[in-house]
């Protein structure tokens, strides 16, 4: 639960109930078995900043600078006006989750570097993408918004046993 005496700006509001609102779609879709070359490959996106699925979150902190909003279990951070990264905990301090928003199109990592495929695009040019990679113990997934100025969420999360 976020302290009152904090408020989440408005553009990671929208991206978190974005985030939200599309989360079933990649699950549905992953239901598929993953080709056995994928399970035994670690992703092509593997950290942000430095930052990696079981690491402390000191480790992550120094590497991302100061959280914009925080709780126990999670923290925001303003990388820069169009984007931001929100890293997720366990109850071992160590992170679980990482899920980054881009707000344009500049500096974001191209679909395939991050996924190692390229995704079917919907008419409207939107599509989501998650792929497990049980070796490595996290999944991946890429999601853009239709538009001229489409929203991009990037976002990997350690598969529970």
């Amino acid at each position: 639960m976020l302290h009152a005496r904090t408020r989440t700006p408005a553009p990671v509001l929208f991206a978190l109930l974005l985030l939200a609102a599309l989360a079933p779609l990649p699950t549905a879709r992953a239901q598929k078995p993953a080709p056995a070359d994928k399970a035994q490959n670690e992703p092509p996106f593997h950290e942000y900043k430095g930052v990696r699925i079981g690491m402390a979150a000191e480790e992550a902190r120094k590497l991302l600078g100061s959280p914009t909003d925080k709780d126990d279990k999670q923290e925001v951070f303003a990388v820069s006006d169009n984007e931001s990264c929100q890293v997720y905990y366990d109850a071992t301090k160590k992170v679980s989750a990482v899920s980054i928003t881009y707000f344009s199109t500049k500096a974001v990592p191209a679909v395939k570097s991050v996924l190692g495929e390229e995704p079917e695009a919907k008419p409207d040019g939107s599509f989501t993408k998650l792929i497990r990679f049980p070796k490595a113990g996290y999944w991946v997934s890429y999601t853009r918004t239709s538009g001229d100025s489409p929203m991009i969420i990037i976002a990997m999360q350690k598969i529970e046993p």
